[in-house]
Formats: C-alpha cells, sequence, structure tokens
C-alpha cells in the first residue's frame, strides 16, 4: 500500500543549521495495516508524515501508495488518496462554517465541484446518521458554527469528516495531544472503530508509548531520522513499556556504553 524506498531529507542544507531529518527511509505497509509511530522530539515522526502527505518532497527517494508512484504529486494531488488529522483541533474544519457545511465540503473530497445547492435534504439526514455514532449530540447542531464546539468535539467531528469518503491512507499526527485524558481516549477509541470498520490504511504519531503499544498492529520508532525498531504480530504481543524503552536503549547501544564505563 504505501512504499518509500531510500528517502532522504534535510532541511537548510549546506548551511550551519542543517538538519538530517530523514536518513535513508526504507518502509513497507500493507493495506489495512495501523501503525503506530513513536521517538522522541526530532526524531523524524512529522517529517516522515509531511513527506507522505506531500507537504514537501523528498530530497531523494521515491514514495508509492496503492501502486501509484506519487513523489513528484503536490499535496492537494495527494490529498485525493490521503486524509489527515493534525494535533491541533483547529486545523481540520473551518470554524466560521457550519457542522453541515463542513461535512458537505469532507463528502466532496476528490470529486469535481459544481455550482449546485451546497447541502440538500438527503445530505443533512446522511449528516445526521453518521454524528449519531459519536454520541455527542452533535446530529443536533447542524447549523451550529464548527467555532463554538469544543476540542473534542471538534476533534472527533474531523475524524469523521476525514473518513466519510474511504481515503486510501489515514495520517493521524498526535491527534489526541491537545485534549485532556477523558476526551484523549475517547478519540483514540472512535479512531479504533473508524480505522476496524473501514480497514484504512493508518499512520498515528504519539509519543505516549502506552497507546503505541494497545493500538495498531505494527509500532514503529525512529530516532535521528532512522528507523530504530519495527515491530509486529508477535513481537509486539504482549509488549510493556519497560520492554519498548529497553530495546530503545539496546538500538541506540547505550547498553554497551554503559558496560564499557563498567569495565573502564
Amino acid at each position: 500500500m504505501i512504499s518509500l524506498t531510500d528517502i532522504i531529507k534535510y532541511f537548510h542544507k549546506g548551511s550551519v543549521n542543517e538538519v538530517f531529518a530523514l536518513n535513508s527511509i526504507n518502509l513497507e505497509i500493507s493495506e489495512g495495516d495501523f501503525v503506530s509511530v513513536i521517538g522522541s522530539n526530532g526524531a523524524g515522526k512529522s517529517t516522515l508524515l509531511n513527506c507522505i502527505a506531500g507537504v514537501f518532497f523528498p530530497d531523494s527517494g521515491s514514495i508509492r501508495i496503492g501502486g501509484t508512484d506519487v513523489t513528484g504529486w503536490p499535496e492537494y494531488k495527494r490529498a485525493r488518496l490521503i486524509s489527515r488529522v493534525f494535533q491541533d483541533p483547529l486545523l481540520g474544519t473551518c470554524p466560521s462554517a457550519t457542522i453541515e457545511q463542513n461535512m458537505a465540503l469532507a463528502r466532496l473530497r476528490g470529486k469535481k465541484r459544481g455550482l449546485g445547492r451546497g447541502v440538500k435534504k438527503s445530505d443533512r439526514d446522511y449528516f445526521r446518521e453518521q454524528l449519531q455514532k459519536l454520541g455527542l449530540g452533535l446530529e443536533d447542531r447542524l447549523l451550529d458554527k464548527v467555532g463554538l464546539l469544543s476540542g473534542g468535539q471538534r476533534q472527533a467531528l474531523t475524524m469523521l469528516m476525514a473518513t466519510m469518503i474511504r481515503p486510501e491512507v489515514l495520517l493521524l499526527d498526535e491527534h489526541i495531544a491537545a485534549l485532556d485524558p477523558k476526551t484523549a481516549n475517547q478519540i483514540l477509541n472512535l479512531t479504533q472503530e473508524i480505522v476496524s470498520s473501514i480497514k484504512v490504511t493508518t499512520l498515528m504519531i504519539t509519543h505516549n508509548m502506552k497507546h503505541a503499544i494497545s493500538f495498531g498492529n505494527r509500532l514503529i520508532m525512529l530516532h535521528q531520522g532512522r528507523i530504530l525498531l519495527d515491530l509486529r504480530g508477535k513481537e509486539k504481543e504482549g509488549l510493556t513499556v519497560k520492554d519498548l524503552l529497553t530495546q530503545f536503549y539496546q538500538a541506540q547501544g547505550e547498553e554497551l556504553a554503559m558496560d564499557s564505563l563498567l569495565l573502564s
């Protein structure tokens, strides 16, 4: 489904501020995989998602989605294949538009837009049906401006809008980081329900190791632009935070460094 081959990405190349953001990333993600992506700040997590989404192009390497080479496609063109939910609940919706207007726009993703009536009665019936699944009472607030919603309500709406038209790939960029713990758990559970029901290939960035272990069928850890760990199947089953930390340190060679200190 997603194939990354020898992806290299620099920022400020050739300057004193040069950053080697992605270091020869090779990654094959199968259709229907739900991949949790973790790593420290600056590990390359968001850079990886931005490269897949087409926010910027890699300096070298290739990106294929569903067998199609999209390496040179701009972000707007890849949006036909990719949906994305951001960390900031304000980014996924238009606050000055109503709930039904936002949903109407989301329903037209990848389609030609004409000058017909924006929201029809059949559309409203469909929107109410979809919103009822959230259990937030939003189905009775179709004419409310989205800017009046709480952060959790907006993020739930964004998740719904991102998947009303099933994308090839769903990118979740720390989509619960700005929410309180209770709301974050609600959005995570909603995420699991949506991903499972439509079987969409998903990459979810998180800093929370428990969430990375609990959600998805595969876990990838990035460090300094490289893939340190790639766990799936039995390797991921029964994994604990302690196990994950141990593997992280081992992958960095820190145990060896500590042993050297003990022997000196």
